[in-house]
């Protein structure tokens, strides 16, 4: 599972001119499902997302969590952070888990946020979107289950 997070003060998504989810200060939460990915990998991510300490204290360090400033998450779907662009000119994207897996585990995802007090808003799976976000930092952070 690979996750794009960007700490923002505020962002929404729409899909054909409508806003379909929307935060204020958090994270936006680029989401990519592979195929090896299960519901225990989606489980640790959302717990590990949540307590990442990527926000500033009153001293200016990086010291709180999405759950210590009160932050929301926007959580979009993104098969294509399993681009693969070794060959060619064109990204393949046999990586991504199909359809069906990946949108199971992205809503699996988003309510385990959601469980640990977090407001969430979503994206539309599968759908052509629009992600406008201030980015706050800027500061933006790559995971990937894998590399653990």
């Amino acid at each position: 599972m690979r996750a794009l997070l960007q700490r923002v003060s505020r962002a929404e998504v729409r899909v054909g001119g409508t806003v379909v989810g929307s935060i204020g200060a958090g994270l936006v939460i680029l989401l990519g499902i592979g195929h090896g990915d299960d519901e225990a990998t989606t489980d640790a991510l959302a717990r590990r997302v949540c307590e990442l300490r990527i926000f500033e204290d009153d001293e200016g360090r990086t010291n709180r969590s999405l759950l210590d400033v009160g932050g929301e998450a926007l959580v979009v779907s993104q098969f294509t952070l399993y681009a693969d662009t070794r060959r060619g000119r064109r990204p393949g994207f046999t990586s991504a888990a199909p359809p069906d897996l990946a949108e199971a585990l992205w809503r699996r995802f988003a309510a385990g946020v959601e469980a640990q007090g977090v407001r969430v808003g979503l994206g539309d799976f599968g759908a052509e979107m629009a992600v406008e976000l201030v980015n706050d930092g800027p500061f933006t952070i790559w995971l990937d289950t894998a590399d653990r």
